[in-house]
């Protein structure tokens, strides 16, 4: 009784010197032994001193004809113990030696040889016996804890069996509802590549307002383009971007351009994709910036992005863009300039044949100017056939 007041009131070095009186006596049972080191034990762990802790709990296990209880409450408490110091096989082996002598082990014994094997890594082991404690609290009626479905979650993380994850993560968002938990059953459904489940949950939390990561936003984004929705794509960056909790960077104005382009916005998806192609100095951009300024017939514009593109270099396609250039150039009625450009576009036998057709047409059209400079009444019937001959079909783009 004295050495337990010592305990409470934090006299651990009283309490130390009582129990060393009590041990020298020789009239003592192996149990009043036991209770003395186990009460030793408790000191040391009130102190945080665990490594004494284990051993003063180890003789008390040493103790013959330890009675039941306190032999399985000791090797609970000495398994505890290895976790919290980080001796993880020594925690398995006193979890197996409790496992043993319990005829009906406990939901939280099972779960400490679970978290045993998870620490050494061993998944696979570590399944059955976290899935065992969960499963006996459910056939209780109670709900389990959410540390325990958070680890049962993790291995099955580590196998890589993303599928059994889904269950587990619904379980954790039934029990215990956290948006966290929600994403993360996204991100589940995005590796099984059931990218519009993705879609539905990450959609979910943008509209409650709790989407507010810059990556997830715009991973939001790519998901509505993927879904071929991409006016909402292009909504929810340019609002983001205005708001500037998604930045206005190249990778993200390139993106925001390609939402509105093809969602048939071209007039949209110039300013953004113009602001990508004078950050990035990229050429292929201002080639793609000339197509939208095509698609509107904005020539000169097509034009001028186009020479910047071709003066900047490092194109894929720089037939294309030649062609491209040599047609804004003949709607400006710049003839002579834009057949040059579908001489270069010659170069490349991938468009040699379109290259041929604008060519000819542009020659057709040189002509016809020349013949209707002439004054008419000069002109001879065989002129007259050759202007009506030149106004040929337009090439296609």
């Amino acid at each position: 009784q004295e050495i337990q007041e010592f305990v409470e009131s934090k006299q651990y070095g009283e309490a130390q010197e009582a129990i060393r009186e009590l041990l020298e006596r020789s009239n003592l049972t192996p149990y009043e032994i036991a209770q003395i080191h186990n009460l030793t034990g408790y000191s040391w762990y009130l102190q945080e001193n665990f490594p004494e802790a284990i051993r003063a709990y180890q003789r008390v296990l040493a103790q013959p004809e330890l009675p039941e209880a306190l032999q399985q409450s000791t090797l609970k408490t000495v398994a505890q113990l290895y976790f919290t110091v980080e001796e993880y096989r020594r925690a398995l082996e006193t979890v197996q030696q409790l496992m043993a002598v319990v005829a009906e082990p406990s939901a939280d014994v099972y779960m400490l040889l679970g978290q045993a094997h998870f620490q050494l890594q061993d998944y696979p082991q570590a399944l059955g016996p976290i899935k065992t404690a969960i499963d006996m609290y459910k056939e209780q009626g109670r709900t389990p804890r959410e540390n325990w479905l958070l680890l049962l979650r993790v291995c099955y993380y580590e196998m890589g069996d993303f599928q059994s994850m889904i269950g587990v993560l619904k379980e954790l968002v039934t029990f215990y509802p956290k948006d966290t938990y929600i994403l993360t059953l996204a991100g589940v459904y995005s590796e099984l590549g059931d990218t519009k489940k993705q879609l539905a949950l990450v959609e979910v939390l943008y509209e409650k307002g709790v989407l507010t990561n810059p990556t997830h936003i715009v991973n939001l984004a790519n998901l509505y383009l993927l879904h071929e929705i991409p006016y909402k794509a292009a909504t929810i960056l340019e609002a983001e971007m205005a708001g500037e909790r998604v930045e206005s960077d190249v990778r993200n104005l390139r993106l925001l351009s390609q939402a509105w382009y093809t969602a048939r916005e071209d007039d949209k998806a110039i300013p953004p994709l113009r602001r990508a192609a004078e950050l990035s100095e990229d050429g292929e951009l201002y080639i793609r910036l000339a197509q939208s300024h095509i698609n509107l017939e904005q020539w000169t514009e097509a034009a001028e992005a186009c020479q910047e593109g071709l003066r900047i270099g490092g194109l894929k396609r720089e037939d294309q863009a030649q062609i491209m250039r040599g047609m804004a150039l003949f709607n400006l009625k710049q003839l002579r300039a834009a057949r040059r450009a579908f001489q270069a576009a010659l170069q490349d036998n991938r468009s040699r044949r379109t290259a041929q057709q604008w060519i000819a047409y542009v020659d057709s059209e040189l002509r016809r100017a020349e013949l209707m400079d002439q004054d008419l009444p000069e002109m001879q019937p065989r002129q007259i056939d050759e202007i009506l001959q030149a106004n040929g079909d337009m090439p296609g783009g």
